[in-house]
This record gives C-alpha cells, structure tokens and sequence, in this order.
C-alpha cells in the first residue's frame, strides 16, 4: 500500500449504504511486516445467492480454483480475502492453505466449505502461512463490524487509495442497494477482471440470472480496462445477494425490475472498474480510447486494446506529446482488419488525421493543450463497418517502474 495517494483519485471514499445481511470485519493477519490489518472477513445471512468471474490466466490460485468449483452450487455465507500474499503456483500447500480456511469459517457458522469464498492478493509463489490464516481468523471471529472503508483498505496492496461505489434500483416496487469494494494497481489487464473485487447487494436474486447479469456487467467493464497489459493470477470478482429487500426473486430478464437491477449492476461495475485505472501504478493520465469503424465489435475492441497497452503510446502520454504516429502503429499491430488509407484519428475533440494522412492545416496547439489534462481522450475510426469499442487505462511513467522494481523488498 502506498502512502502517495494517487493525482486521479477522488477526493475523498464515498458514502455507502449498510447492506442488510452483510456483515464485514477485519483484523491483522501479519502476513507481511505492515502495521495494518489485512484480512477481511465477511458474514452472509442465510440464504445468500452468489455469481462471479475469474481469471482467465492458465497459472491461476488455488483460491481461484477454489471459487470456481463453488460457483455452480449457487450459495455463500462467507468471504475471506488475504492481502499481500496472493497465494499463487504454492501447490499442495496453497490448496491446503485454502482447504483449511474455509474448514475453520465453515466450522464457525455451521455451513458447508463450499459456502466460504476465499480470495488472497499479493506476492507470488510464496505459500500462505496457514498458522497466520488461522490466528487472523480467529481475531476477525471476536472483531466488531467494521465499516466499507475499512473493509476496502484492507484489501490493498499497492493501491494508493481505498476503492469502493454503490448505486441502487427498483425492483418489484422496492429499492435495492448495491455496494462494491476493490482492489488493484498494477498486473491489470482486461482477460476477465485483473484484480479482486466484491459486490453486495440486498436484493433477492437466483444465482442463474446473477451470473448473466455479472457477466454483461463485466464484459462492459473490468474487461475494457488495462494499466500494464499483465494479467493477474488470482482475479476474481464476486457477486453477492442477500435477498434481504424482500422482493419477488430475480429469475430472469422477464422479472419485474430485471433491467434496472442489470443497469445499476453495470453501473456499479464500471465505476469499480475505473476507480481501478485511477490508481494505475505511477498513473497521471486517466485515458479513455474509443474505436468506431471496425468490422466487429470484438475487432474494435482488440484495436482498442492494442492502443492502450502501447508502451510507445502510454509514454508519450505521460510526455504529452501528441504522437498521433504511435496510435496508427497500434492500430497496424493488432492483427484486425484496418486500412491505412481509411484510418481517421483524433485526441479529444481535434481531428489530427484522416484518409491515411495528416488533416491538412494541422494545428498541434490544441491537441498539446488536452494532454497537459488529467483526463485524455483519444479516438480512432477504421472506417471499415459499425464495430466500436470503448476502453480506458493510464499513462505509463517512471513511478510504475520503480514500484514495481522495489515490490518484494
């Protein structure tokens, strides 16, 4: 965790409501030599609906696998997640490590291990200490409840602030509240999420119809954003809901207040995922890249990716220098269709290029004038078909370098 908070974040943590049959803690682990606590416990009333996505790496955590297998059964009543030792490639002793968490919180509330979610975050390759686990347990078993902000912190690693949102929707004629933590920094890369974040909300939700809501959420979302191109062992976002709001059960997208519920989720995706790209390592740009004119939607998406994982372009960027030549070099390297000659470019509203060329008369001024901003926008058009895609990410500077030289030490 740093203590420079990052120029793009907010100004301060957001005002969130309690969820009803949520109930988080936290307490110190001593996982790393750190004066702060950094596991986090959360209860779950009976009767709980869970959904989630995880990573796409093919290296990931035994915690993942872990989600992955409890997922299908649809349930929770717990989640515990373990800053600053990720857990990751440990073999057996990780899957232990994990085995014997849930075995311990399933014990505590009388429910299946199943039920127990576990997530961990931090260096790879170093097996979870489980003498540590249990003992952090046990202090979050006696601890009071805690609020949103302290939950958020204490999941960080790197993050230089704590990360959390809440939107809320009318659902057969009552109002659900959902609220987000999260966390990530760097190892951010859109193959499904590229951190860990966790959502709750009171409203009544069958796990079948979560899980497609999380997906689309998702989709739009986590997997439109990258800060370093490197995808995580150990993402994971989950989604939990209590049903405590007492509405009629969301089944499908027939039921009553469907489309709202998937708005305020998607919302609340978005703004999570965002809050993410802000606290980029040694960010101080917040780079929104939009791409039209592709063959397909998936095509557009891809070129966007491209663009934004440039460290050519992420550099220039933070130079502001308004290298416009470095964005027609991603779009030519990403292997989707695109025509040179047919290829427009603009950074915020300033057309630079059109037609596989300079726009005649070119004035730098205003282009150098928007990247001297904390907020960049750049936009490419293929001029090939209807496919567009948006995806956001930061600027890439010294300060990424040496957080990520120093991380271990």
């Amino acid at each position: 965790m740093s203590t420079d908070r990052s120029p793009l974040a907010p100004d301060g943590f957001p005002e969130l409501p309690s969820i009803a049959g949520v109930t988080p803690r936290v307490a110190r682990a001593r996982y790393k030599d750190w004066d702060r606590c950094d596991l986090t416990f959360v209860t779950l009333d009976p009767g709980t609906t869970v959904a989630g996505v995880t990573t796409q790496s093919k290296c990931p955590s035994p915690e993942v696998e872990w989600c992955r297998r409890a997922l299908p059964l649809g349930s929770a009543r717990a989640l515990v997640v373990n800053a600053g030792n990720s857990n990751a490639f440990t073999g057996n002793r990780g899957r232990e490590a994990v085995e014997t968490i849930a075995a311990q919180v399933a014990r505590r509330l009388d429910c299946e291990p199943s039920d127990v979610f576990v997530s961990s975050t931090g260096v790879i390759g170093v097996p979870l200490p489980i003498d540590k686990a249990e003992a952090g347990l046990v202090a979050a078993f006696e601890a009071s409840p805690c609020n949103w902000e302290d939950a958020a912190a204490t999941i960080m690693t790197t993050d230089t602030f704590a990360k959390a949102a809440t939107t809320s929707a009318v659902v057969d004629g009552k109002t659900v509240n959902l609220v987000g933590i999260i966390k990530g920094s760097g190892m951010i890369a859109p193959d499904m999420a590229t951190m860990l974040g966790f959502i709750f909300t009171d409203a009544a939700v069958e796990p079948g119809f979560l899980q497609h809501a999380l997906n689309d959420a998702n989709k739009a979302s986590f997997s439109c954003i990258t800060v370093d191109s490197d995808t995580s062992t150990s993402d994971t976002v989950l989604a939990f809901a209590t049903g405590a709001a007492d509405n009629a059960p969301l089944e499908d997208d027939d039921s009553d207040g469907a489309d709202a519920f998937r708005a305020a989720l998607s919302d609340l995706c978005l703004q999570l995922a965002h809050l993410v790209v802000r606290d980029g390592e040694g960010a101080s740009k917040f780079i929104r890249i939009d791409v039209e004119g592709a063959e397909s939607d998936e095509s557009a998406h891809r070129v966007a990716l491209s663009i934004a994982n440039s460290p050519l372009v992420k550099t220039a960027i933070a130079g502001e220098d308004a290298n416009w030549g470095r964005i027609v070099m991603a779009v030519g390297k990403a292997g989707e269709p695109a025509e040179r000659d047919k290829l427009a470019i603009r950074f915020g509203t300033t057309q630079v290029a059109r037609d596989g060329l300079a726009v005649e008369g070119y004035d730098e001024a205003p282009v150098a004038a928007h990247l001297k901003g904390s907020e960049i926008e750049i936009g490419v058009d293929l001029g090939l078909g209807d496919g567009r895609a948006t995806v956001w990410t930061c600027d890439l500077t010294h300060g990424y370098i040496s957080i990520n030289a120093d991380y271990r030490s």
